[in-house]
């Protein structure tokens, strides 16, 4: 039974936040990475690297994939938001032992462009050619799409720690059907190890019908569960032990048969 857990944050993150859940599953004996995605290494308030804004998800799955490789084992990867779409597109090349996709971002052939998507994105879609930007989310967005179930002062202590993201990634997620490398595929006829996704009612920035219909999209290869208390900010939000109990025991029945 695979015991490392490599995590990978979603846009504008860090491994910082993946605290409660390494914490977590620490205790329960695995060896926990959390990985940083290239150029999310800054400072919040320094001004981005240039090169992030054409930063494509191929890029991340191309450094996810060599870290992997100097692994002992395949891990189980857990990826939230864009970082679950990484982890599906990183099983798709078969280096995972199981993957947890947490409020994931959705792969190219879903519908994802909602009303409330459309609102998380507002400021970066109106800024002309933001595909080849870096971008960050206002602190009114980022609370509205992602923070809602936050208590203030810990919206504010996220938000603070927000560092700039990828254009050209984020267009790859919403408009896929433009993108001439098909960046946000997941080769799902490769993939033969336990998938479990998962959304949460409440999500605004990944919406739970859109998470079910990713799940569909793996045709019985995916486990699906959603959780009506639950916003997208699932790692961290309060009763977030709840998911993370529930992920355990997936992994435990899945890896152990």
């Amino acid at each position: 039974m695979a015991k490392t857990i490599m995590m990978i944050h979603g846009m504008w993150g860090g491994p910082w936040y993946w605290d409660k859940f390494k914490t977590y599953y620490t205790e329960k004996g695995y060896q926990c990475v959390a990985t940083t995605l290239r150029y999310h290494d800054l400072d919040p308030g320094d001004p981005p690297n240039l090169a992030l804004g054409t930063t494509g998800l191929l890029d991340y799955a191309a450094d996810l994939e060599n870290e992997i490789r100097k692994l002992d084992e395949k891990p189980i990867l857990f990826g939230h938001s864009m970082g679950g779409l990484l982890a599906m597109m990183l099983a798709g090349r078969n280096l995972a032992a199981a993957v947890v996709a947490l409020t994931p971002a959705s792969p190219a052939g879903i519908n994802a462009i909602t009303p409330s998507v459309v609102r998380s994105f507002f400021s970066v879609q109106t800024k002309w050619a933001f595909w080849n930007k870096p971008m960050r989310q206002t602190y009114n967005e980022a609370v509205y799409s992602m923070l809602n179930l936050l208590p203030p002062n810990e919206q504010k202590e996220a938000y603070s720690k927000f560092v700039y993201e990828s254009g050209r990634a984020a267009f790859q997620i919403g408009y896929w059907f433009l993108d001439s490398q098909k960046a946000s595929c997941v080769e799902i006829d490769s993939i033969s190890n336990p998938i479990l996704i998962i959304g949460g009612k409440k999500d605004r920035i990944t919406p739970l019908s859109v998470v079910r219909n990713t799940a569909k999209k793996f045709k019985g290869k995916a486990d699906f569960r959603g959780f009506d208390n639950h916003a997208h900010w699932i790692i961290a939000e309060p009763g977030w032990q709840e998911v993370a109990d529930y992920a355990a025991s997936w992994l435990d029945k899945n890896l152990r048969s």
